[in-house]
């Protein structure tokens, strides 16, 4: 980097030009008319320039001074913008991040990531993001990633749509259960054939967890009936499991807590990978902000 001028002479030369004479141009800047002469004198040696003109009424601009003057204005006036745009910036609340999850994700994994995210910003020293969190099946999250109405979306899926990059985040199970009362509550295991014929309650068509079942079953060369009781959260899936006949297929994340408190039992199901890959998916070729990446590299290692 070239060795430039520094600010306070050009603040100097500035002032002289306003206000006329040393002694003002020295007022001005807070500093002594000799500190001043003296900022003055090694500009001129640094820039091999004749500035000043010496005469029985005091100090003058040469031309050249005044050239170099205007010039040194735009500099100042570009350094204040930059100082205030700055200082804006430093008062200024932190920008929101939007981000969508899944429901199995928004409810049992997402919160922890949250406050994590929120410990590192603060121990960063920078105040936290205010996220908002919206929460929608794993086919909504994609769509709204798509369209820009979500920096970052979590999802469920196998697959992800085109448009979209990912990254594994969290790895996850599905698990069959059913109310202590049915009678596969004493089974050892159910197949694939005979999991179809049970009264299903399942997710609503495009939420991950119903994906992943769809896309097992098919691997095993099973379908889903043409009629199965669909809800749109995994609450009431649970409980029309809980106080029915039915059996649901659900992440092993959201029935535990049922499952140890005796209110459902786990089924295992023979002859089906219902494991699965939990993503953070993002727009290809989106500029991510550098909390967004901090955001997803905290989902990542949590």
């Amino acid at each position: 980097m070239a060795d430039r001028p520094p600010l306070a002479a050009l603040e100097l030369l500035v002032a002289l030009d306003t206000h006329g004479s040393i002694s003002a141009a020295a007022r001005a800047a807070g500093v002594s008319q000799p500190t001043a002469s003296a900022g003055l004198h090694r500009l001129e040696r640094r820039l091999g320039l004749e500035l000043l003109a010496r005469g029985p009424r005091g100090t003058a601009l040469t031309v050249s001074g005044h050239r170099v003057a205007d010039a040194a204005r735009d500099v100042v006036d570009a350094i204040d913008r930059f100082e205030a745009t700055a200082a804006t910036l430093r008062s200024a609340p932190s920008a929101g991040l939007r981000v969508a999850a899944s429901l199995t994700i928004a409810e049992y994994l997402a919160p922890r990531w949250l406050a994590a995210f929120e410990r590192d910003e603060r121990a960063r020293g920078a105040a936290a993001a205010d996220v908002e969190l919206v929460v929608r099946n794993s086919r909504e999250v994609m769509e709204l990633v798509l369209e820009g109405a979500a920096e970052l979306g979590f999802v469920e899926s196998p697959t992800v749509r085109r448009g979209l990059l990912s990254r594994v985040v969290a790895h996850d199970e599905l698990v069959a259960v059913v109310a202590p009362a049915h009678p596969w509550a004493r089974r050892r295991s159910v197949g694939p054939e005979l999991l179809v014929t049970g009264r299903l309650v399942l997710r609503e068509e495009g939420s991950g967890t119903r994906d992943v079942l769809e896309e097992a079953l098919g691997q095993a060369g099973v379908r889903l009936p043409a009629q199965v009781t669909a809800l749109g959260s995994t609450a009431a899936v649970k409980a029309a499991v809980r106080h029915g006949e039915g059996v649901t297929v659900l992440s092993a994340l959201t029935v535990a807590d049922d499952v140890a408190a005796g209110h459902l039992v786990t089924v295992p199901i023979a002859q089906l990978d219902l494991s699965r890959r939990l993503r953070v998916v993002w727009r290809d070729g989106a500029s991510l902000s550098a909390p967004v990446r901090r955001l997803a590299a905290v989902a990542g290692a949590r």
